[in-house]
């Protein structure tokens, strides 16, 4: 074989390593979304490189049997076609048995060279940097060679499945995408500029649905505005006038007896047309949901979809009614900081780079957001700022105590009825102003 000869076959087996190495990462690189979005564009190979996929022990097995067959070749052509040249080159200066040497050093490095560059580095960040459009390409090629080869594809398949049963490795790839996929997804999306802030802020707080307790979402009982059914007419116009919401429980004897809800477009019907309003009116007064406080976000949604009801009462194991929620309550949670709520009812108020005011009930899973925190101690214990001050201290907080935590310190500032209104956070630990803040002093 001549010297030309010898060359043009060392650059045939760089382009099938190259083949092989393609075909191998653009396969295990590929995405099932996207090879799903080009099906559905009606790209058929798609569909052939999912099936691969799921079974891709064949596969596999002849890209092996093609790299290293390449490989092994790509040595033996490449020793006979360069070392003779180069011995004969290096003769000129230096001993015979040393110019071999060195011929042979030689051709093995500039071969080995040329196979590492082409035939698996710039192979593999191709396949890498559009793994579904390549693997599209050579599924059809591929599966031509497997169907040629499959006896020893058969054989090998056959040994690697029972080596790997052996040592209890797993066989087949799993596909499932889980919610830490997706959360991961949308933080990549966010560092990549391609989704705002913002809007990973609403994929995470979705998946927090099937996490959060209704009572981190819900008007707790004392701020909850009722109706008794013996309340005359002035007076629920005085309580619609004062505390104007779109749903009202209405209640036998106290709060912890309701009997329906009415909904405010039918209280400003009868005050619109000169009617007087009766509670004990059974046309007026609707049939309440009621459900336990320790249902999930995610269940009240589900609840609200097979009753068709937009509010519910939550009530504890004793039967208490501990407090109201809304369809409207469980959407702002998942919207969070899209939705700009008035200044008076802001639950977090930061009032600069290293402090935050904090209405005590607000859910704890907020304040570990505005505090860019992941967990506090004790963390089953309680669902509210409130209840990790009570929690911390072991007994109803008042003014002025404090609990240090990390990096924080949680002040009472205000109690009302042992009540903890408002808790003062700061970091202990000063951050430096980001220089929009300091621009703005």
């Amino acid at each position: 074989m001549n010297f030309s000869t010898s060359l043009l076959l060392i650059a045939a087996l760089i382009v099938a390593s190259a083949f092989f190495s393609i075909a191998e990462i653009s396969l295990a690189a590929s995405r099932r979304v996207r090879l799903r979005q080009l099906a559905d564009d009606g790209d058929a190979r798609a569909e052939r490189v999912m099936r691969v996929q799921d079974d891709p022990a064949h596969y596999f097995t002849v890209v092996q049997i093609g790299l290293n067959a390449v490989a092994i070749l790509g040595g033996i052509v490449g020793e006979g076609a360069l070392s003779p040249s180069l011995t004969m080159l290096y003769a000129i200066w230096l001993d015979l048995d040393v110019a071999e040497t060195a011929g042979f050093a030689s051709s093995f490095f500039v071969v080995t060279s040329l196979f590492i560059l082409l035939a698996d580095l710039l192979p593999k960040r191709l396949g890498m940097t559009e793994p579904e459009h390549m693997a599209v390409r050579v599924i059809a090629p591929m599966q031509v060679f497997v169907t040629v080869l499959m006896p020893l594809v058969w054989i090998y398949s056959k040994c690697a499945d029972w080596l790997a049963h052996l040592l209890g490795l797993p066989t087949v790839r799993d596909d499932r995408v889980t919610s830490a996929d997706i959360l991961a997804m949308a933080e990549a999306g966010t560092r990549a500029g391609v989704l705002e802030e913002r809007g990973q802020r609403v994929i995470e707080n979705v998946f927090e649905l099937d996490i959060r307790t209704v009572s981190s979402a819900m008007t707790p009982r004392d701020h909850i505005a009722y109706f008794l059914t013996d309340d005359p007419d002035h007076v629920v116009r005085l309580r619609i006038a004062a505390e104007p919401y779109s749903t009202y429980p209405v209640c036998e004897r106290d709060i912890d007896h309701v009997v329906g809800y009415v909904d405010a477009k039918d209280l400003f019907q009868r005050v619109l047309n000169n009617q007087a309003i009766s509670l004990k009116d059974d046309s007026l007064i609707r049939k309440v949901v009621m459900v336990p406080d320790r249902l999930t976000l995610g269940e009240v949604l589900e609840q609200f979809r097979q009753v068709h009801e937009d509010f519910a009462v939550i009530i504890n194991e004793y039967s208490l009614v501990v407090g109201v929620v809304t369809l409207n309550d469980v959407m702002s949670t998942v919207m969070g900081d899209l939705i700009s709520n008035p200044p008076d009812e802001e639950q977090i108020v930061r009032r600069d780079e290293n402090s935050w005011l904090i209405d005590g009930i607000t859910a704890i899973e907020d304040v570990l957001h505005a505090l860019s925190l992941t967990e506090l101690p004790h963390a089953e214990e309680y669902e509210t700022l409130a209840g990790f001050m009570m929690v911390m201290l072991r007994r109803v907080p008042r003014r002025t105590d404090t609990v240090v935590w990390g990096n924080y310190k949680f002040e009472v500032l205000d109690v009302d009825s042992y009540r903890i209104d408002q808790v003062m956070v700061s970091r202990i630990t000063p951050q430096p102003p980001t220089p929009a803040s300091a621009s703005l002093r």
